[in-house]
Formats: structure tokens, C-alpha cells, sequence
């Protein structure tokens, strides 16, 4: 129940895929949840991304409260959108429904560290995500290393490109370039296609992106019926997420001491790829910490919320 002149904070977790937002008190005891689309400014354009972040938080907001703080995590932030925060907010102000927020501190950061901060409270450590794309971010006092992110292209062990390898095995496959293959069975169920041309007029004729990220759960499925085309690929997406990890690691000197891994996203559901990561990384740095969060990490973006307000 929510009393009369009772402080509050929201948190946002944006993404390629889906945007969270929630309500919380100062005891990060949350009161409202929400969810809608992409809110990432690369892929749709920085009014769209928008227009479904205020969409968002208006959900949680619900009538006028007391907001004292609101952290957005977003993406891309820290590659291109870095210098243009004060557009960000130009457009969020256009909102005039959530304008309680503005009454408060509003503080546009990265997704890369509410996540980070969803399986910790220290500030040191490394955060590895891979969702539908991946990046790996450092800290460590006051440097900061920033591995991948540079957009889904150039992604590799994010779902996209799990799903683009799942992709082009199938072509070799129907081809006989390459082995047979249960991954090819599995997409043309999941598409429900009968031939080729059905599968090349369901892969380009929406978004490319979203159809080639959704087919790496294939992939993985593939994988558990002992397929070993499917096995080949997430081990070495495994081992390209691993090599992020690792180059962030040894940028900030953080091999022979402990220090927080924070692994987030879909990817790491897994169990190969997600035990291909920790050997590799165990090799180069053994103290890791690999931690998992239990919390969605827009939970971060909630901590990092309240930590605006504390440190006034």
C-alpha cells in the first residue's frame, strides 16, 4: 500500500528487445512493475526509443508521487549517445505525463551498469551481457574498460550472431556444402516454412534482427539432442564472450585478485556456452567470482537510483 507524501524512485532497464521500468521505495521494496518495447536509440531512432521509455515509466508512475530520483539504464549510451544526454531528456520533457520525474534527479546511464550493479554492491568487477547482442564493461576506481557493444554486426556470441551461424548452417545443410544438421528441422517448425523460398521470404521480409536473435533458442535446443553443429556453435560463442571478458579483465589488472563477474542475459541459459565462458576465463584470471544475478537488472538501475539520493 502506498502512503500519503511517501518518497519513491524508478529504475529503468532499456535494451534491443524490451525496456523494464519499475516504482520502488527507499528501502528498494518494489511497489510497480512495467514493461513495453526496444528502447534503443541505434535501432529505432532516438524519438522512438523514447516515446517507449516514457511510455514505460508513465505505467509505473501511476497518479503524482514524490519521485526523488530516476536512473535510466539504457543502451548505447556509452558508445554513441554519451555526449547527447541533454537531447535524451529534450525528448523525454516533450512527456508532460511524466513530468513528476523532473521534479527529482533523472540520471541517464548505461544498461551495461545497472546490470552490473543488479549482482553486486561493489563497485569494482566486470559486467558480461549477452542478450539478443553483447558487450563486456569494467570498472575498477576510477578506470573503465568498455569491450564489444559496437553494435550487432560486430557482436560475436550475442544471440544475433548464435542465430545468423544457425543460419548460414542450414544454407550448407540444404546446400550439401555442409553436414545435416538439426537446427534446419527445428527453424523451419519454429517458422513454419516448407522450402527454401518460404524460409528466405520469413528471415528478410520483418526484422531481420529480432527473426535471426529468436532462432538462437534453436540453436541451444539443437544443441541439447546432442546435434554437434549446433554444440561447435555455442562453444565458440562461448569462447568469442570469453575473450571479451578476458580483454576487459586484463586492461583493468584484474587477474590474480578475486573481483565480481557478472554474467546477464539469454544466452547463458546455455549450460555449454555458459560453462565454455568459465573455463576461459578461469584460465586467465582464477579468482573470478562468477555471479548470476537472482534479480532482473533493472533492479541496478533502482540501486543506483537511491544512491543519487544518498550521496547529496
Amino acid at each position: 500500500m502506498m502512503r500519503k507524501n511517501q518518497k519513491y524512485v524508478i529504475g529503468v532497464d532499456g535494451g534491443g528487445t524490451k525496456t523494464v521500468a519499475v516504482l520502488a521505495n527507499l528501502e528498494s521494496k518494489i511497489l510497480a512493475k512495467a514493461k513495453t518495447g526496444s528502447s534503443h536509440p541505434r535501432n529505432l531512432g532516438l524519438k522512438k526509443a523514447m516515446d517507449n521509455v516514457a511510455s514505460v515509466v508513465k505505467k509505473v508512475l501511476g497518479k503524482r508521487r514524490r519521485i526523488l530520483a530516476t536512473f535510466l539504464g539504457l543502451p548505447t549510451i556509452e558508445e554513441e549517445f554519451k555526449f547527447k544526454k541533454d537531447v535524451i531528456k529534450k525528448e523525454l520533457l516533450k512527456h508532460k505525463k511524466i513530468s513528476p520525474i523532473f521534479k527529482g534527479k533523472v540520471i541517464i546511464g548505461s544498461d551495461q551498469l545497472a546490470g552490473f550493479r543488479s549482482g553486486t554492491n561493489e563497485k569494482d568487477g566486470v559486467v558480461l551481457i549477452a542478450g539478443s547482442g553483447c558487450v563486456c564493461h569494467g570498472w575498477r576506481g576510477k578506470k573503465e574498460s568498455k569491450v564489444c557493444g559496437w553494435g550487432y554486426l560486430s557482436e560475436l556470441g550475442s544471440a544475433f550472431w548464435i542465430g545468423q551461424r544457425g543460419v548460414q548452417v542450414i544454407w550448407k545443410d540444404l546446400d550439401g556444402r555442409g553436414p545435416k544438421t538439426l537446427i534446419t528441422r527445428l527453424i523451419f517448425q519454429k517458422l513454419k516454412v516448407k522450402n527454401k523460398e518460404n524460409l528466405i521470404e520469413k528471415i528478410y521480409s520483418k526484422n531481420p534482427f529480432e527473426i535471426i536473435s529468436s532462432l538462437s533458442i534453436l540453436v541451444a535446443e539443437a544443441e541439447k539432442k546432442r546435434d554437434k553443429v549446433a554444440k561447435n556453435i555455442l562453444i565458440e560463442a562461448g569462447r568469442e564472450l570469453a575473450l571479451s571478458a578476458n580483454t576487459a579483465i586484463k586492461k583493468l589488472n584484474f587477474q590474480k585478485i578475486r573481483f565480481p563477474l557478472i554474467l546477464i542475459g539469454s544466452t547463458f541459459k546455455s549450460k555449454i556456452l555458459l560453462e565454455t565462458v568459465k573455463k576461459e576465463v578461469k584460465k586467465f584470471a582464477p579468482k573470478a567470482e562468477f555471479i548470476r544475478p537472482k534479480t532482473e537488472p533493472v533492479i541496478g538501475a533502482v540501486k543506483l537510483a537511491i544512491e543519487q539520493i544518498k550521496n547529496k
